[in-house]
């Protein structure tokens, strides 16, 4: 046996025995060509937290405006203010685009965008307000760390209170984006003007501790490297560790169409199944792992429930930020193809809401319920504390 199979056949025996992985066991992890061992690790995890369930929401995405006072280097989606493609989106439009997600029956609005050097924070806050007061039944999941933080300098507020009024507004839970990389080696070269690691992680922190949950990211595939991407997740492990209050991790893979970065090829996918089986393996007190099909394409995200996803996301609608940056997977899918991709995955399609509970539909009215919370068994058994 050679020096790689015995260190996967190492990991292999932690991970059966429910121990956690180290930094060097996910360097290892990475350097493995091994890609069904790496798979059949973390579809154990992935079936001991989760079962064979597949789940996947109905959502719509909302981009309030695209102006940008940043220049990511990996972002196609940004305007400068005096483009003749910016937009701001007004009272109207987010009404409307609200009452269209309504009436399709969703669950959850998912509100990211630029960080538009004109408007005030009170614009960012309307946007919650009209949304809550359109349809009260959506959860309301808006606004990224790196927006929060920038919000906190245009209003000279704390995070706490800026938190504070978006809960008072209708805000539910965060979404993970804007996080790219956390270590400052590729962090100070693809967005070093943005905020910080350090305040990235402070934002979660802050939120879990007023009782919001939040989601996790990581963009992967540009100049990143095994040790960037390993040290990423531990950074994220430490702070669930702490607060408990991340539900989900979505490895996003990088786009880099239309871009600073377009002449960087995009992740193939054996490096997208490698990065899903990982996060899994490494994350061990997160919940749920998602395979984000608008960036991963539909047929990976459907091999990646066999490769630590639990999550297939959800029909989306109006997705901007990727689709600009070169993504050619569809701007939705179907409740009826969602679930068709799950079953022949050979998993359990189950509809949930942005909290995890499972949602049941009356098919007569197109009303629903969020019932009962979904167990996720697997945390009782790799517990949290102490580790």
């Amino acid at each position: 046996m050679n020096s790689e199979r015995r260190l996967i056949e190492g990991i292999r025996e932690k991970v059966e025995a429910g121990e956690r992985l180290s930094f060097e066991d996910g360097l290892a992890l990475e350097a493995s060509n091994d890609l069904f061992a790496l798979g059949s690790m973390a579809n154990l995890v992935r079936e001991r937290f989760n079962g064979n369930a597949g789940y996947y929401n109905v959502n719509t995405h909302i981009n309030p405006t695209n102006v940008c006072v940043y220049t990511c280097d990996f972002c196609a989606f940004r305007a400068d203010l005096g483009e003749d493609r910016a937009y701001v989106m007004d009272r109207d439009q987010i009404v409307e685009r609200t009452r269209q997600a309504s009436a399709r029956g969703a669950t959850e609005l998912h509100i990211v965008g630029g960080l538009h050097n004109k408007l005030p924070f009170s614009y960012y806050v309307d946007v919650v307000r009209w949304i809550k007061e359109t349809a009260p039944e959506i959860h309301i999941k808006a606004y990224t760390a790196v927006e929060i933080e920038f919000f906190r300098k245009i209003s000279r507020k704390s995070v706490e209170q800026i938190l504070r009024e978006l809960i008072d507004a209708g805000l539910g839970s965060l979404p993970g984006g804007g996080a790219e990389i956390f270590h400052p080696e590729v962090r100070e070269q693809i967005c070093g003007a943005k905020a910080s690691t350090e305040i990235c992680l402070d934002v979660h922190r802050t939120a879990h501790r007023l009782g919001l949950h939040s989601n996790a990211t990581m963009l992967y595939g540009h100049i990143d490297g095994p040790k960037h991407r390993i040290d990423h997740m531990v950074r994220l492990r430490e702070l669930q560790d702490e607060t408990g209050g991340f539900q989900t991790f979505i490895p996003l893979a990088f786009h880099p169409d239309n871009s600073q970065m377009a002449h960087i090829p995009k992740p193939s996918g054996v490096m997208d199944l490698k990065v899903m089986a990982i996060s899994r393996l490494m994350l061990d007190n997160f919940p749920h792992i998602k395979a984000y099909w608008v960036m991963l394409g539909l047929k990976t995200a459907q091999v990646a429930l066999s490769f630590g996803a639990d999550d297939i996301d959800g029909t989306v609608v109006h997705e901007k930020i990727y689709h600009e940056a070169g993504a050619e997977t569809p701007q939705e899918v179907t409740v009826a193809e969602i679930r068709r991709l799950i079953a022949e995955a050979g998993r359990n399609p189950i509809e949930r809401d942005t909290l995890y509970h499972r949602v049941e539909r009356d098919g007569g009215t197109g009303t629903w319920t969020s019932r009962e919370h979904i167990d996720v068994p697997g945390l009782a058994l790799a517990g949290t504390s102490g580790r």
